[in-house]
């Protein structure tokens, strides 16, 4: 499975050296192309509960053209193995000054390491699962720098293991918080509800950034916090914090010119 990890990696690469190249050129399909590589202390899922307990590297690319994109989430141990993959195809229903609507659907993949014995002898093999889930994220932008909103996932898993999942999220989000002319915080609080087959549980989580403008390397923070659940085994908190290199700068324009 080294291999597929080496695939994933240098298709990755190639990504972004041919959208470098389509912007030299000047012949960009896209409306816009973007990306995160991030490494952290602990790679935390989608769902904050959710760790790998271990340092991890983190790639989020997104492809957009009109109101849909196309989001490959890729997470990988140091050591070099998958994690997990997650293929999100998103799409923007509702986009007004005040509200947005956006819905989601993702197939996705996630890895473990398994011990088998073969001919006498114990062997690691890397295991696949297969989920399929989507989305539905309200938003609703009260000033220029603050918005609330909610977010819906349902999961299906279609291999031994977790088989339903939902989670409810109620969360705020404060952006572009000054620190000084050119630094400033994002902050998102949230408290959620996550169900897994037949068992319950509330947490709290907050998501933190602290960055430079016009400048490609922030910091971010997670911190996750249970309430009440009857999942085990679950650490009651759960921290990490990031290192994340975003490309093309986040703050550049690359609507194509024709």
């Amino acid at each position: 499975m080294n291999h597929i990890s080496n695939v994933v990696l240098t298709l990755f690469f190639l990504v972004i050296c041919g959208q470098a190249n389509a912007q030299e050129e000047n012949r960009q399909f896209l409306d816009d192309f973007r990306g995160t590589a991030s490494i952290t202390n602990n790679g935390i899922s989608l769902i904050p509960s959710f760790s790998l307990g271990d340092p991890a590297l983190l790639f989020d690319l997104k492809f957009t053209k009109g109101r849909v994109s196309f989001e490959p989430d890729m997470r990988f141990p140091l050591e070099g193995k998958p994690w997990s993959f997650l293929f999100w195809f998103r799409y923007k229903a509702i986009q007004k000054e005040k509200f947005s609507l956006r819905l989601g659907a993702h197939p996705a993949l996630n890895f473990r390491t398994v011990s088998i014995i073969r001919n006498g002898q114990a062997e690691e093999l890397l295991e696949s699962r297969r989920y399929l889930a989507v989305e539905i994220v309200p938003t609703y932008k009260i000033s220029e720098k603050t918005s609330i909103g909610m977010y819906y996932l349902r999961g299906q898993g279609f291999d031994e293991g977790i088989k339903q999942t939902n989670f409810l999220v109620l969360n705020s989000s404060f952006i572009n918080l000054l620190v000084s002319e050119h630094y400033y915080f994002n902050i998102t609080p949230q408290v959620y509800f996550l169900k897994i087959d037949d068992l319950k549980g509330y947490y709290v989580a907050g998501f933190f950034t602290f960055a430079k403008k016009d400048f490609p390397l922030s910091i971010s923070a997670i911190v996750n916090k249970v309430i009440d659940t009857e999942i085990v085994p679950e650490d009651d908190f759960t921290w990490n914090i990031s290192l994340n290199y975003s490309f093309p700068n986040p703050n550049r324009n690359l609507k194509k010119r024709l």
